[in-house]
């Protein structure tokens, strides 16, 4: 049995982010290199990445 992991990257103004209890206003800035990011991840083995665009998201 294989395991597979679905990393994700939630990006707020070009950054990568966390976001505390889903507010906005709350977030918390761990790279502000996506790219840089997403290839860590493919440098880890993952094949697949989930991207959310928050800005879009909460803009509707």
């Amino acid at each position: 049995m294989s395991l597979v992991l679905y990393p994700a990257i939630d990006l707020k103004d070009g950054a990568c982010v966390r976001l505390k209890r889903g507010v906005m206003d709350d977030a918390t800035v761990y790279s502000d290199d996506p790219g840089a990011q997403a290839r860590t991840w493919q440098d880890a083995g993952c094949q697949w990445l989930h991207v959310v665009d928050l800005n879009g998201a909460f803009a509707g």
